[in-house]
């Protein structure tokens, strides 16, 4: 197959090494992996309404990866969340929100997450035509000095009126002000809930001794795996993780619950094995898991952003949400980077290990 052998050549001397990898510690056999039926299988015996149900359809249902179990959602509140002069200056067309919405149609993409604002002012023109997601809560950086922590931007009904289907909020997980946070925005999803959209949690790990002189486990496998666990307690659809890094936070900072069994029993050190654990926090594979494609590099991007969509897709994730590596590059670059990702979702012979 085309795709494939193109696959190849961009992972280059590493093809078999992600291609051929088989997971034997929590093996695929556990795993409510992505499928056509998934939604039927996982949410139809759920506490969701109808409503939510049909919201997580038209997700699901939309643009090329549309019927396969798997996601391509575009996230654009860097504006906010980086400063939009950061974000945007590689490529100024973004400052205009309508350009955010045509790049995610273009790509053929699930849905396209962004701001109250880039929304809704879009929302008569493009509601009814690709699913919109709209980040309720967003840590700005205006305030000096900088600090972590994600607040409310607006009111989960207007997210509603504006025909929003899903949704997405973001958990500093180990942070200070993680407890107002989880109290948050599980009212806010029972709330959403409540009117028919479906939820997406960002679970992100913030904490200073995360990073230690040795390492930083902002994603390591272990602490993002139960920032994943934390985020479908409060009933998230789909979670959004950052791709895992290392391993043995908890071990090597000290803190939290650990034996050195549980690591031996349940992964390797192979990224695939990494990021298996995060899917099994995910009710074993029963929420979905989406990746984050992380920021551009320039060059490397495609590869990058190809190897991260076949550990995801290998591990049993559901697909990717990327943003800085499509938006910040022209509009036909980004199309086909977005694009490119999907057809490893696509692509049959890229088989869960």
């Amino acid at each position: 197959m085309k795709t494939n052998k193109n696959i190849i050549e961009l992972l280059g001397e590493k093809a078999d090494f992600y291609l051929e990898h088989v997971c034997e510690k929590i093996t695929k056999d556990e795993l409510q992996t992505p499928s056509r039926t998934n939604l039927d299988k996982v949410f139809t015996q759920s506490n969701r309404n109808p409503q939510v149900l049909r919201s997580l359809s038209q997700l699901y249902n939309h643009g090329n990866l549309g019927g396969t179990g798997y996601l391509s959602i575009l996230p654009v509140d860097q504006g906010i969340e980086h400063s939009a002069a950061f974000s945007f200056y590689k490529n100024p067309d973004y400052f205009d929100p309508e350009n955010i919405i045509k790049l995610a149609m273009e790509a053929g993409c699930n849905g396209v997450a962004s701001t109250f604002g880039v929304l809704g002012l879009n929302a008569r023109k493009y509601a009814h035509k690709i699913p919109f997601i709209v980040k309720i809560n967003h840590n700005e950086l205006l305030t000096y000095p900088n600090k972590y922590d994600q607040t409310f931007f607006g009111k989960v009904k207007t997210a509603w009126d504006m025909g929003a289907i899903a949704v997405g909020a973001t958990i500093y997980f180990g942070s200070a002000e993680s407890n107002r946070q989880l109290k948050e925005i599980a009212e806010a999803f029972e709330e959403a809930h409540n009117l028919g959209m479906a939820t997406i949690l960002w679970c992100y790990t913030r904490n200073e001794e995360f990073k230690t002189k040795k390492e930083d486990y902002h994603a390591a496998a272990d602490v993002t795996g139960q920032a994943n666990h934390l985020g479908v307690t409060i009933q998230a659809d789909v979670i959004k993780q950052k791709l895992p890094t290392n391993n043995f936070a908890f071990k090597e900072i000290g803190f939290g619950k650990y034996d050195d069994e549980m690591y031996k029993t349940l992964t390797t050190d192979h990224p695939i094995d990494l990021c298996r654990l995060q899917v099994a926090n995910c009710y074993m594979g029963k929420i979905g898991l989406i990746n984050s494609g992380g920021g551009s590099k320039g060059k490397s991007d495609l590869v990058d952003a190809i190897t991260t969509a076949v550990i995801n897709k290998r591990a049993g994730g559901s697909g990717l949400i990327m943003g800085r590596k499509a938006f910040q590059k022209p509009f036909g670059e980004g199309v086909e980077i977005l694009q490119s990702v999907q057809k490893v979702y696509l692509n049959d012979e890229i088989t869960i290990a």
